[in-house]
């Protein structure tokens, strides 16, 4: 279709004859509009007023004057040209002749077709007529132009010529579409009825039947502990800050945690008490049941869903939830759990202390044994050189050398007397003489003992100092043991310190009616979900569409 105005021709307009024209034809002008308030006036050419009649709007037909060379199909599309019709306009009037099985070459001479089949291409009933079908078409003259009937015409409309006539078909027309909208709407909020019930209604009302109905009743035993450890005297004061909190006692109790939930615990609890053959009860629901001849896998994955272990990080209180057919079996399960727990925590420190006092008490050992050997070897040192003290033997020597030297001078002072006579006694100078020889000797023989100069025996000087040695090795090695007993009872404080104890806070008892299944939380929730499910998916697809259609 064309949307820019032709250049303007030049065309010679006569005016009717008064003779020709009938005298009680009135001047008429059928309006229309479009959606874009573009309106269009058309006047017949039967008319024949004295001045040529006013343009009103943006559409005015051109009547041609008979004979002249403009005449014809062109004359008639460049006349419609200067009409300035909207493009608007001439795509409706194309849509119009292609429902009246017109073939027009262009949109102008789709404009020709209809007003030379009698159709006004640009009258709100002709447009309405695209969306609604009308009975009957417009009729027209020889020259394409809509003229004006008498309401009583042979080929006058159905809807009557008067305005009224027309009003009341614009209003039928207009309830009609009006109901094929409303029509529209309830096939549309059918159809979503529809899908509402198959998607989201029928699979909630399923899950709905299956938990009031067939699941089979599910009993939950509670319990709570926590992990403590033993406050002793020793520490520093970093580690009392934490001490009494969840904090000295998350790791373990995390790795209880995890204990618990791991396959281990799942076979040992089978081994003892007989998880699998519990669930393998023909009495429970075939969603719930396990298979006779189930792997340990799928055993686990059961165990997981019915046993279920939480930790509480700022308190490190833990806590255990364990789920069965039968209250008196989720208890059992739930002590044995409780017992495995406590083990694995005796097991966590057992190793770290059993370190720490075998050190201590290793090198307590070495030291008593060593201890012993010095001890011994001194008194191997008394036996074998018949010296209990060397000290006391010294200073005994050196007294009885002392004394003997004083009655060696006292002697010799006799001596000395006796020859200051003209005429000693000779007899007591020899006895004197005697005296003093025998004391020289005797003082000789204690001084012999204290430098070791007796042949085939040690010196008391040799044997203090051997005797000496000994006592300090002895000394050193009592010390040593000492220190090695103060850090093995050291040890011994610190290994129970890092005692771990399990402290019970809920005990589990068994419940006397059934904790699962929730069934009508478990049935909004699933209608809850199917909705979401069905919302996202009908997103998609109208943003798809939207796309798709764009």
């Amino acid at each position: 279709c064309m949307n820019t105005m032709p250049k303007a021709l030049k065309y010679r307009i006569r005016k009717a004859s008064p003779a020709t024209a009938p005298a009680s034809a009135p001047e008429t002008a059928a309006q229309t509009s479009d959606a874009d308030g573009a309106t269009a006036q058309t006047v017949s050419d039967q008319a024949a007023p004295a001045t040529p009649p006013p343009v009103s709007g943006d559409a005015q037909p051109v009547v041609l004057e008979p004979g002249k060379a403009e005449e014809g199909i062109p004359a008639e599309i460049a006349a419609i040209r200067r009409e300035g019709l909207t493009g608007r306009q001439l795509r409706m009037a194309r849509r119009l002749a292609q429902k009246n099985s017109l073939a027009p070459t262009s949109d102008f001479d789709a404009v020709r077709l209809l007003r030379a089949k009698g159709i006004d291409p640009f009258q709100r009933s002709n447009m309405l007529e695209l969306v609604a079908p009308r009975p009957r078409s417009l009729p027209s003259d020889a020259s394409g132009v809509p003229q004006m009937m008498s309401p009583g015409s042979a080929n006058a409309p159905a809807f009557g010529g008067e305005p009224e006539d027309h009003r009341v078909y614009q209003v039928r027309a207009i309830r009609e579409i009006q109901r094929e909208i409303a029509q529209r709407r309830r096939r549309r909020l059918a159809a979503l009825m529809m899908r509402l019930l198959v998607f989201v209604m029928l699979p909630t009302f399923i899950t709905g039947w299956y938990f009031y109905l067939i699941a089979s009743p599910m009993y939950a035993t509670k319990s709570e502990f926590i992990i403590q450890q033993s406050e002793g005297a020793g520490g520093s004061s970093l580690g009392g800050l934490f001490s009494g909190t969840g904090f000295a006692t998350s790791q373990d109790s995390i790795t209880v945690q995890s204990y618990l939930e791991s396959r281990e615990a799942m076979l040992r609890l089978d081994n003892d008490i007989g998880f699998k053959a519990h669930f393998s009860d023909p009495a429970i629901d075939d969603l719930q049941r396990l298979a006779d001849d189930a792997t340990n896998e799928a055993a686990y994955k059961l165990y997981k869903k019915h046993v279920t272990i939480g930790y509480d990080p700022t308190e490190g209180i833990v806590k255990l939830e364990v789920v069965a057919a039968s209250p008196e079996v989720s208890e059992a399960y739930s002590r044995a759990l409780i017992s495995y727990a406590e083990q694995q925590v005796d097991n966590l420190t057992q190793r770290l202390r059993g370190d720490q006092m075998q050190g201590a008490r290793q090198s307590f050992e070495e030291a008593e044994a060593k201890m012993v050997a010095a001890q011994n070897r001194l008194l191997d040192l008394q036996i074998q050189l018949g010296v209990l003290d060397p000290t006391s033997e010294s200073g005994a020597l050196q007294g009885q050398i002392n004394r003997f030297e004083i009655e060696l001078r006292e002697k010799r002072l006799e001596l000395q007397q006796l020859l200051d006579n003209r005429r000693p006694n000779q007899a007591r100078v020899d006895g004197v003489q005697g005296d003093i020889r025998r004391l020289d000797a005797v003082v000789l023989e204690l001084r012999n003992q204290l430098t070791g100069s007796t042949p085939n025996r040690d010196s008391l000087a040799s044997i203090s100092g051997q005797m000496r040695i000994a006592e300090i090795d002895l000394q050193t090695r009592t010390a040593m043991m000492q220190q090695s007993l103060q850090q093995m009872e050291t040890a011994r404080i610190e290994a129970n310190r890092q005692v771990r104890y399990l402290s019970l806070g809920v005990s589990p008892v068994a419940p006397d009616q059934a904790t699962y299944p929730r069934s009508f939380v478990n049935t909004i929730l699933a209608f809850l979900i199917f909705s979401g499910i069905y919302l996202m998916i009908s997103l998609t697809v109208s943003i798809l569409r939207e796309q798709v259609s764009g």
